[in-house]
Parts: structure tokens; sequence; C-alpha cells
């Protein structure tokens, strides 16, 4: 494994570097297994992620902007007792469609680098910075998006490079 990055100036740094060799990795992976590279990507995201202590980080909820189901709204409404109408008002936008999204970037639940409803966190938060689900190199250009402000992506993305032989 390469030495780990986490110091988000640096990264920052290399992502602006490396953008056209991004390009040139995204087309390289459409031609190898997808089904390889989701098995690299999970074993490389089990032994990085362990490594990246996210609460000293917090990118993620300073710029990304959130999805939230309606039940999600309705149990932190529930943790946080107050009225889901109250929490919506306050916290989510509702499209004409429906969706909701938290109304303001960064996450008003951020308090410093740490998340102050962890356990009631939604599911997208959960999830990110998704290299734990199937068909990664479908969604490659979404994961380089996130590149820059994401230690665990930036290093499992930089040792996927190194692991599948890539030379730019």
């Amino acid at each position: 494994m390469l030495p780990l990055e986490t110091n988000l100036q640096t990264i920052r740094q290399l992502a602006t570097e490396k953008e056209n060799e991004h390009d040139l990795f995204r087309s390289f992976l459409n031609n190898q297994n997808s089904g390889q590279i989701d098995e690299l990507v999970f074993r490389l995201n089990n032994t990085i992620t362990p490594l990246v202590d996210c609460t000293k980080c917090g990118q993620c909820c300073k710029t990304l902007m959130i999805n939230v189901t309606q039940d999600e709204a309705e149990n932190l409404a529930a943790n946080l007792e107050v009225q889901l109408s109250e929490l919506k008002e306050k916290y989510i936008e509702e499209s004409l469609q429906g969706a909701l999204i938290m109304k303001s970037i960064p996450c008003p639940f951020l308090g410093g680098t740490s998340c102050t409803i962890y356990e009631n966190r939604f599911t997208e938060c959960r999830e990110f910075p998704h290299l734990h689900k199937p068909g990664f190199t479908n969604r490659l250009f979404g994961t380089l998006i996130h590149y820059s402000i994401c230690p665990i992506i930036f290093n499992v993305v930089e040792n996927l490079k190194h692991d599948t032989g890539f030379t730019g």
C-alpha cells in the first residue's frame, strides 16, 4: 500500500495536478473487468477507511448537498424532540417533486469537524464515500468529484492506480 495521505492541503494540490490523469484513468478502467475493479476497491476501502479519522476532517459535511428521506426527517425530528414541520422549516427544503435536501452547506449538524447527530445521521452520510458499493467504474466520475475533499477517496484511488498498473 502507498503511504497514507491525509493532509487536505496536499490532497487539494495533488487533485489539481492530476485532473488530466483522472481522465486517462477513467478510460483505463473502462477497459478493465468491472467485477475485479470492485473487488480491488472493496479491499482498498476496507484497508484505508479505518486508518482515516473522519472526525478530524468533516470536509464531506462542509461541502456536500445531502438528500434526506421522509423517514429520516421524521426520525431526526423525534430524536431532537421537535415537530417535523419545525425541523423542515429550519433545516430541510422540499422540491416540487417531494425530494428533501438539507437547506444549507455546510451541514447545520456539523460541530467543528464532527457530526452532532451521528447516531441519527442520514443514509447518504452513513454511506459516503460509497466505496463499499458495486459498480465503481460506473460511479468513477462522481467519485473523482470528491477526490479533492476526501482522504479516503484520494487514497483508495491512488492505490487503485498503483494496484491496476495504471501509468497515466
